[in-house]
């Protein structure tokens, strides 16, 4: 499957924020990478993605009690 990436807007304000889901999205089934832009006003959640849904990745922020919504450009 062809990697594709993806963006979220989140409310993962900080490295501590972070660092709550950092296991969850390390270990889930198609991730190859993902990063958090907290410098950005929207904290930008970059997805490289090798079959995981949009749907799944939100999901797993949604569980750590986080928002994450697919970013529109």
């Amino acid at each position: 499957m062809e990697n594709k990436n993806i963006q979220f807007k989140t409310n993962l304000n900080c490295g501590g924020c972070v660092s709550k889901v950092s296991a969850d999205l390390d270990n889930a089934a198609g991730i190859c990478e993902w990063s958090v832009d907290t410098s950005n006003s929207d904290k930008i959640l970059s997805v490289k993605s090798n079959g995981i849904s949009e749907e799944e990745v939100i999901e797993i922020i949604k569980r750590k009690g986080f928002i994450a919504a697919p970013l529109v450009e």
